[in-house]
């Protein structure tokens, strides 16, 4: 059933809360499910057909509770956000179900009685490849929090088939194999081929006049490929409110060519199935090639076609026109990749719906807001103008009119003035034009948005200063926020019944209710159990990495994790340098007293980002060295895990003593996985970057490990002529690290196979600041030394750091957005 009904009177409704099954009832519906959706016997203790009876006899009381969720919507006649992002990163769905159900502890129960543990059953479930990292999790993060405080709204992306990658290390090596996370089927998948909609690429646009003479025009000659609903389900915390993803797939308008197969060529004769098929097969092609180039912007436009129809279809379904379709839907461009929405939503209000351009641009400014993820100019996203011609030629002309009209605007207000006007417009200028989609979102928008207080700070004073001079008011801050029911409760029960022991289960809805912690940071008693947690975490990692990579780590050392995309501003190469000298002292100093360190690294690199992935085979070929000295074992040891997942990230979080954020200042957005270590109770070493200025603010100077230059300290640098090789040379530690690197003493046999990156960091810039912050990196890690060898001190101040991470909820962003930008209340307000 889809969302397309009539209300009815009021009756009885489900509850998720209120009607919990019965042991009994849930033993009999996962036997049913396991014979009538599978088709198989009951006996024998297999896991894959007990997680597929489990999570269908979920999905059924799901579906319920989402039905009535949706009447509320239209008796309601709610306004609703509708949250576009091109990846999510929802996780394993199975247990995050059972925690907002409140069935964990029946389920767990039913199945020991089957001689099963719910553990192994949660391994059955592959983690869905629908986004890569911050962006992805940060948008899943975000439809838990609509879902649990009822906001009004649902998610859109792509049902990719494939993901992005699925990473193995060989010999060091990061090696992409295919991520096929649907081959054994996705039973919380339900699809809607009632709602089929025709997406156009190509063709061209045709000016004719109407039947009162007015001119318009049209999109024809174009090659069609059919977008198909699939809903995935979000339930609220605790909560009856249950809203959805809705995820596109693509498929071919021609399955088969008969004629063409019958002549031989087998082959081509699937060729359109295939290439239509394509769109929605794997997130982020590489776009080094044209084709790649292609697919992206297929992936992109294919996503918001389809997303507008039906939001336009449910829309007219209930309110007749489109007039007032900004009163009651909102749109959030999750970063620049949905964009393109902007001149399709003008397209279908101008072309298809006979609006004039004022009112439809009206309906369309006050529809969309954007949120900014990046300060890098390299990842602001723009298309060549020519690309854009040729599969949206409407498109093309919509963006040069709303650009014509917005620099007429600009002229007005600063006449003369061509340079304000070239950064300012749309189209980028230069041997080939490109649409810059930045600039694209902010025009189109009514608000936009950093998630950061410093990144905010740094659109308005930098990147877009001009747009920010002229749309006062218009850049606003949401610093990101994370779901407390999966990254402590679900991710962390030793830590969390612990929490819940000590102040009550209220702050799981309300995580300010964390600062009641704080005085327990002094009770030694509380201290134990919170270290005792934590040994107990440290000890499931010790045994994952055993079981994954057949290697042992120590719980009792200090676990030094960092664990993101695989990027050089995120500086792993920094990380890097201070184990090598770790490594160096100990070498050094043999009979030394040295604080045991695992440093724990984990990440992707992009396919075509070569000096990405000569770091994890830098950091592999440094860890063969290390963890094989046997002068230095016991004192140090290094892990890379391949595949960083979310529900690898939920063993490694829950686990880490020091938490890694040592980007370049100014030029981290924000991060979350800051956000989960500290509420994890790991300690931060970082650089006032992204949301670490906000963290280092609420948990305390005294609680955090600055080091490094601020973010006008870096401009500053960067301007007044910087010089690495200065430092390098001035620094004998440094020196002696950089030389080992190049001259191949962590891989002899291929002694220059890390001299693009020494070059990076001596002859080409050192653009990130590497060495310009190695040194008080260095320092800073002493100081962690010294503290953790006082485990008293260090589990007070991790103690302080959960307590006061409440700010950091995904629950207080999401309402932030609802009421600054959206304009929606909670359901029932």
């Amino acid at each position: 059933m889809s969302d397309d009904f009539p209300s009815r009177p009021e009756e009885e409704t489900f509850s998720l809360s209120d009607q919990r099954p019965t042991k009994e009832i849930l033993a009999d519906e996962i036997n049913r499910h396991i014979i009538s959706n599978l088709g198989e016997e009951i006996y024998g203790k297999n896991h894959f057909r007990y997680f597929n009876g489990l999570a269908y006899s979920l999905r059924d009381r799901l579906i319920q509770a989402w039905l009535d969720t949706q009447r509320a919507y239209y008796d309601g006649l709610v306004k609703r956000i509708y949250y576009l992002s091109l990846e999510f990163l929802p996780g394993r769905f199975l247990m995050n179900y059972l925690t907002s159900m409140g069935l964990e502890q029946s389920c767990r129960e039913v199945l020991e009685k089957l001689g099963l543990s719910l553990e192994d059953i949660e391994e059955v479930e592959w983690d869905p490849g629908l986004g890569n990292g911050g962006l992805g999790r940060l948008a899943s993060c975000y439809l838990d929090s609509m879902a649990s405080l009822k906001i009004p709204g649902y998610g859109y992306g792509i049902l990719y088939d494939y993901g992005i990658f699925y990473q193995n290390l060989i010999n060091g090596y990061q090696e992409e194999s295919c991520d096929n996370w649907r081959r054994q089927g996705n039973p919380w998948e339900i699809v809607r081929r009632e709602h089929l909609y025709a997406i156009n690429f190509n063709g061209r646009s045709e000016a004719y006049r109407d039947t009162a003479g007015f001119l318009r025009y049209r999109w024809v000659d174009t090659e069609k490929v059919m977008a198909v609903p699939c809903d995935i389900l979000i339930p609220g915390y605790g909560s009856p409110h249950v809203t959805n993803m809705r995820l596109w797939t693509s498929l071919s308008t021609r399955e088969f060519n008969p004629t063409v197969f019958n002549r031989g060529d087998y082959a081509g004769a699937m060729h359109e199935k295939i290439m239509s098929e394509n769109i929605s097969k794997i997130l982020y092609p590489d776009d080094q090639r044209e084709q790649g180039k292609e697919l992206r912007l297929k992936q992109q436009y294919f996503l918001v076609a389809a997303t507008l129809q039906d939001i336009l279809r449910r829309h007219k379904k209930q309110h007749g026109t489109v007039s007032g379709l900004s009163d009651y839907t909102a749109i959030q461009l999750n970063d620049t990749h949905p964009a393109i929405a902007i001149a399709e939503l003008m397209r279908l209000l101008i072309d298809q719906e006979g609006l004039g351009w004022d009112q439809a641009w009206e309906i369309c400014n006050r529809t969309f807001a954007y949120t900014n993820h990046t300060v890098l100019p390299e990842a602001l996203e723009t298309w060549p103008v020519s690309l854009i011609g040729r599969l949206l030629p409407r498109h093309q002309e919509i963006i040069y009119e709303i650009n014509h009209r917005f620099l007429q605007e600009v002229e007005i207000r600063h006449p003369g003035d061509g340079l304000r006007r070239s950064r300012m417009s749309i189209i980028a200028e230069g041997p080939e034009h490109r649409v810059r989609m930045a600039h694209l979102a902010i025009v189109g928008s009514h608000s936009v948005n950093g998630v950061a207080a410093l990144h905010t700070q740094i659109l308005k004073d930098r990147l877009f200063s001009d747009f920010h001079q002229f749309y006062p008011g218009k850049f606003k801050n949401v610093t990101n926020g994370v779901t407390p029911r999966r990254w402590l409760l679900q991710a962390n029960p030793a830590l969390s019944e612990l929490i819940t022991k000590a102040i009550g289960p209220e702050w799981v809805v309300e995580l300010s209710k964390l600062k009641e912690l704080i005085p327990l940071a002094d009770d030694p008693v509380f201290r134990q159990a919170f270290a005792e947690a934590k040994r107990n975490n440290k000890k499931k990692l010790a045994r994952y990495a055993l079981r994954k990579l057949g290697m042992g780590i120590n719980p009792r050392t200090l676990f030094d994790c960092q664990f993101k995309r695989i990027h050089e501003y995120k500086r792993q190469m920094l990380n890097i340098l201070q184990v090598v000298t770790r490594y160096n002292r100990i070498k050094a100093n043999p009979e030394g007293s040295f604080v045991p360190r695992t440093v724990l690294m984990g990440g992707k690199a992009a396919p075509g980002y070569y000096r990405a992935k000569l770091i994890i085979k830098l950091f592999n070929s440094v860890a063969d060295v290390v963890n094989n000295d046997p002068e230095v074992k016991g004192r140090l040891r290094m892990l890379f895990l391949p595949n960083y997942c979310i529900s690898q990230a939920e063993k490694v979080i829950p686990a880490a003593d020091l938490s890694e954020q040592i980007s370049t200042a100014g030029m981290e957005a924000s991060g979350t996985g800051n956000m989960k270590f500290s509420l994890n109770g790991a300690l931060t070493i970082g650089t006032l970057d992204g949301a670490n200025v906000e963290i280092r603010e609420e948990v305390g100077a005294e609680n955090f490990f600055l080091f490094g230059l601020r973010s006008e300290e870096v401009e500053q640098l960067r301007q007044g002529g910087y010089n690495p090789f200065h430092i390098y040379q001035s620094d004998p530690e440094l020196k002696q690290a950089i030389d080992q690197i190049n001259s191949g003493f962590f891989l002899p046999e291929e002694n220059s196979l890390f001299t693009p990156i020494v070059d990076a960091l001596l002859r080409e810039g050192d653009y990130f600041l590497v060495l310009a912050d190695y040194r008080s990196y260095l320092d800073t890690q002493d100081r962690v030394d010294a503290l953790f060898g006082d485990q008293e001190e260090w589990t007070r101040k991790a103690i302080l750091n959960t307590a006061h991470m409440g700010h950091f909820s995904s629950d207080r962003a999401v309402l932030e957005y609802a009421r600054q930008i959206w304009g929606i209340q909670p359901l029932g307000n």
